[in-house]
């Protein structure tokens, strides 16, 4: 009887308890509020298969580690969060899972943040297992966050991000107020998907704390996150307080770097940057500040350069201010292994010396690093280098020892005691082949603290069996890195199945438009010849091609500033072989004047674009990855192409790369080509400008700076095999010498000349 008494009692207290933790079910908006009203530890609010549109959850509890709060889908992935929603959390032992945030944005500075309150934070809280896909703002400068921290002891882990276009970090740790100091954030098993250009600064996808908190400590970790096509500026992950772990990432395809922006004292180790051999973006890691460890890193086929170099050391500004530079000391690289990337150790990157008379005292970028240690280093060239390393400034607070080099017989000009070896490369799977063996004839220099470094890149123990480069030995390796499976929300894939387009061939207008509407992205509509006579905007609002294989007219008699087509977010257009004339009051080509939330694209090929007021009118906040005239001709137009509506001058621009190529300009009145970036901002090397193999005739007649192309502030110009007949110009281009603009092999009759400026003024951002 005692014995069956103790089993009642027990089945009481498992009753209880499951009782306690029953789910709450709910399937509107209203019945979540409730719910959310009255939780106690415990709790499981489930929401029901389905859409929560413009629904602003504010999720604030009590739970206990043993009994946490949950607030999970019915089934994950199947909860949508659309419209103008957000979620805050705020308490202890909250948990959030399987959410999808998409076709909308947050009304607030962030998508989900943890915390309700300046003073009510999250802590012990996660967020896993969800997915924010293009959850953008309407406008590029309405800057916002994704996910928030506050608090302590917070996590994001196994989510999908990607598609933010408009300013701000992705992610961002916050460290105002003590109740977020050494918070011990984790940041685990995430996939950053693409995030693409923005244009300027404020793109970060990850970001720890801000210049004004960052001599605090913040202890966050990033670990083992897939980082894919994470373009969106030159810095991935900007680390802006101390302690910091990022350990075991891979950055896969993506242009930019992982930067001890600000902040000491942070370990960047065990991490993989992949590149294709080719894209000189993909970048590295660039250290700044004091205190950080560099180990068993593997660079393969990373071909940045400067501030995306494999290693970039950068030069800091004596008695820097926290928003600015602060000079690299005590740092370690070691343990590291480059495969056929460029350059990887570069020095005194930054120095801006030569540009002290249009930049204050304050600018200059000349204390060049000390008691910095790059050793133990492993360097394989299937092509040999010139410039292993390279020397912006001079390295001499750096110390050389033990590092190795295969360098396919290339003679090395300043080697710094790189030891050569002739190595051979082993197999480690996902596509990747390293040197593992060749160098163990090599005594690793033992620095002060070394001993730490207890591990390889793929976790091997050092301890009885240690030799130079982040791998030990080949001996069962076989990775996997780029299994997206293992990264991410568990119901999300971004594998998309590539599908045939669908080429719609159309007669007349009417059917033009209908096509335009019905088509699918990415399919063809075919123009057979004719004239077709349009007279409002055909808009454009996803991946088409609109083109003609005989001889095809359209006839734009719309109203006066409207555009013949009209770009919108998505909108990705390419015409080839069409003839497009206009009544001269109207554009060719226009985005919308506002809530640009996406990108777009446009290609023109083997094209006439004749008699408009604007062949292409790009409005503020409008941004295309890639714009592109290549064969064409664009006549009797009162502006060209106008890309100069970005003057606040904090380093956006509308596109990163335009490319004139095998064109003719001829009686196009001003802003022939007008392509603007201002401001004085390191974060920003972008603008890409190609002009080649074009002609340019009676051009630039109304131009009042009297200059024919303008690119002010661009940083990458490239003008050459161009012929500039008769233009009344005095300047056909005025280059910026400090920066990556050149010109060549072009022919100037009556139509001034192309000068360089060595330093262009340019407004300070800070």
């Amino acid at each position: 009887m005692k014995q069956f008494f103790k089993i009642f009692i027990l089945f009481l207290v498992i009753s209880s308890c499951e009782e306690k933790k029953s789910s709450i079910i709910v399937s509107s908006n209203s019945e979540l509020e409730e719910a959310l009203s009255n939780v106690k530890k415990g709790d499981n609010i489930v929401l029901k298969n389905g859409t929560y549109k413009d629904v602003n959850i504010k999720f604030i509890g009590e739970g206990t580690e043993n009994e946490p709060i949950t607030l999970s889908a019915e089934t994950a992935g199947e909860v949508f969060i659309e419209g103008e929603s957000s979620l805050e959390l705020s308490g202890n032992y909250l948990q959030v899972s399987g959410l999808f945030f998409r076709k909308g944005h947050s009304p607030k500075k962030n998508v989900i943040a943890f915390r309700t309150s300046p003073k009510d934070v999250a802590n012990h809280s996660s967020v896993t297992n969800c997915v924010i896909l293009d959850f953008n703002n309407l406008e590029r400068d309405q800057d916002n966050l994704w996910v928030q921290f506050y608090g302590k002891h917070n996590e994001l882990s196994n989510c999908y991000l990607a598609g933010k276009t408009n300013g701000g970090p992705t992610v961002r740790v916050d460290l105002k107020g003590n109740q977020s100091i050494r918070n011990y954030h984790k940041i685990v098993n995430n996939h950053f998907g693409p995030r693409p250009r923005k244009g300027g600064a404020r793109g970060e996808t990850i970001q720890l704390g801000s210049s004004f908190t960052s001599m605090s400590p913040s202890n966050t970790t990033i670990a083992n996150n897939l980082f894919e096509e994470c373009n969106g500026e030159v810095e991935i992950i900007s680390s802006k307080t101390n302690f910091n772990i990022i350990k075991n990432n891979v950055f896969y395809k993506s242009e930019g770097s992982v930067v001890t922006r600000h902040g000491n004292y942070v370990s960047v180790d065990g991490n993989y940057f992949i590149g294709d051999g080719v894209n000189e973006n993909y970048g590295g890691i660039r250290i700044i500040n004091t205190g950080h460890w560099v180990t068993n890193n593997l660079f393969y086929k990373i071909k940045g350069k400067n501030f995306r170099s494999p290693i970039a050391i950068m030069n800091g500004i004596p008695k820097s201010p926290l928003n600015r530079y602060n000079q690299v000391t005590d740092v370690v690289v070691a343990y590291n292994t480059f495969v056929n990337s460029d350059s990887p150790f570069q020095f005194g990157v930054g120095t801006n010396i030569a540009q002290a008379d249009v930049l204050p005292k304050s600018e200059i970028r000349s204390a060049r690093p000390l008691r910095t240690e790059v050793v133990n280093n492993v360097i394989y060239n299937a092509e040999g280098d010139t410039t292993p390393i390279v020397e912006h400034d001079k390295a001499d607070g750096v110390t050389f020892k033990s590092n190795v080099i295969d360098n396919n017989g290339v003679a090395i000009a300043n080697d710094k005691g790189l030891i050569v070896k002739d190595l051979t490369l082993t197999d480690i799977g996902s596509n990747l082949a390293v040197p593992v063996t060749g160098f163990n004839d090599v005594e690793p220099y033992n620095g002060f603290d070394f001993e730490v470094i207890t591990h390889d890149l793929l976790g091997k123990s050092r301890k009885n069996n240690n030799q130079i480069g982040a791998i030990l030995s080949d001996e069962n390796i076989k990775l996997n890195l780029l299994d997206k499976s293992k990264y991410g929300a568990s119901w999300f894939s971004n594998e998309v199945e590539e599908k045939e387009p669908t080429t719609h061939a159309v007669s007349n207008a009417s059917e033009l438009a209908e096509k335009l509407k019905a088509a699918a992205s990415g399919d063809v509509i075919n123009l057979n010849s004719g004239e077709y006579v349009i007279s409002s905007s055909l808009t454009i609002d996803k991946t088409i091609t609109v083109q003609s294989s005989g001889d095809a007219k359209i006839m734009y008699n719309g109203a006066a500033n409207t555009p013949l087509f009209q770009l919108l977010p998505y909108g990705k257009l390419i015409v080839k072989n069409i003839n497009l004339k206009g009544s001269n009051t109207q554009q060719a080509f226009a985005t919308l004047k506002e809530n640009m939330s996406n990108h777009f694209g446009l290609e023109v090929h083997n094209a006439e674009i004749s008699n408009f007021n604007y062949a292409l009118k790009v409005y503020k906040q409008a941004f295309a990855e890639e714009i592109t005239f290549k064969n064409t001709s664009i006549l009797n137009c009162e502006n060209g192409l106008e890309l100069s509506e970005e003057t606040n001058d904090r380093g956006d621009y509308n596109t990163e790369y335009l490319t004139v190529d095998g064109c003719t300009f001829n009686n196009v009145k001003q802003n022939v080509i007008d392509y603007y970036r201002g401001g004085y901002d390191e974060s920003t090397i972008g603008g890409n400008l190609l002009v080649t193999n074009s002609t340019f005739v009676n051009c630039a007649a109304k131009e009042k700076n009297n200059r024919l192309l303008n690119h002010n502030g661009i940083h990458n110009v490239n003008i050459n095999k161009n012929t500039f007949k008769n233009n009344p110009v005095k300047f056909v281009s005025i280059l910026w010498g400090a920066k990556n603009n050149k010109a060549s092999d072009n022919k100037f009759i009556n139509s001034g000349t192309i000068i360089t400026e060595q330093n262009l003024k340019q407004t300070l951002m800070y």
